[in-house]
């Protein structure tokens, strides 16, 4: 019987990465998509311990010709496969009055357009084949609605509307969806961050490294939910409460908000 198969872009590091060694765990064999193509062999090194069969392949989420050259790589490894996780991004923060017109092209082409690309790159496939499961990361940033991270909400927010579009889409060919709304967890997100104002990393940062999970508590997470064919994907009971209550009272949600987020900016000084 031959083993599941998953491609994973952004997994040289960070929740990409952790994502590869749980699927890798459980009998997948592993794409490693990366910009970065050190980082992707320095994974599919380590993914060795778990046996199986792994690839790396170079990657730019943000480039067109480079997405529809990933898809021609692995199609030449592998002739169909199970598991799409869209995960590659990066991180900006800021207000609307601040933040340069330039970096929300950049945050929403990586963030949002990487992810219309990786779906548009293999949605042929999986409807083909009529199986598999299709994941993107967005963020709990992209249902937050929080001051300060507009750009980076609004691609990510973007992500949750797509990944609800291709769930209807999908469903027609017995291909699942599914979108990872992750908070602050310990990462490496903000190596590449774009900012008008420091403080703003600096308190991105701050979050991080006060959170109770690591990226290999929220691969472990989204693993299994992935498993039971869960949509909406929430890793931390916080924010699952959190969704909730914005749906059911956002005034209520709206205040809540505010007084964290104040809380949060006279904390970062």
């Amino acid at each position: 019987m031959s083993r599941p198969r998953a491609l994973i872009t952004g997994a040289g590091s960070g929740l990409g990465r952790a994502l590869a060694h749980r699927y890798a765990r459980a009998g997948y064999d592993i794409a490693v998509a990366e910009l970065l193509t050190e980082r992707a062999k320095t994974v599919v090194d380590e993914l060795a311990a778990h046996g199986g069969s792994h690839f790396a392949v170079e990657v730019d989420v943000g480039d067109d010709a480079s997405v529809e050259a990933m898809r021609d790589t692995v199609r030449a490894h592998w002739d169909g496969f199970d598991v799409l996780i869209n995960n590659a991004g990066v991180a900006s923060a800021g207000s609307i009055a601040d933040s340069s017109l330039d970096d929300w092209r950049w945050v929403t082409n990586i963030d949002l357009f990487g992810v219309v690309r990786g779906m548009k790159a293999f949605a042929p496939m999986f409807q083909t084949q009529r199986r598999g499961h299709v994941l993107s990361t967005a963020s709990f940033a992209g249902i937050a609605g929080a001051p300060g991270i507009a750009s980076y909400g609004v691609a990510k927010a973007g992500v949750v509307a797509l990944s609800e579009a291709l769930r209807g889409e999908m469903a027609l060919f017995d291909v699942k969806v599914s979108v990872i709304c992750p908070i602050f967890f310990k990462t490496n997100l903000l190596e590449t961050a774009r900012s008008p104002n420091a403080k703003f990393i600096g308190v991105a940062a701050k979050l991080m490294d006060n959170a109770k999970e690591s990226a290999d508590d929220i691969a472990d997470y989204v693993f299994k939910a992935q498993q039971r064919g869960d949509f909406m994907i929430i890793p931390t009971t916080t924010e699952r409460i959190r969704w909730r209550v914005k749906r059911w009272f956002p005034e209520l949600y709206f205040r809540e908000l505010m007084k964290l987020a104040r809380k949060t900016m006279a904390r970062s000084g």
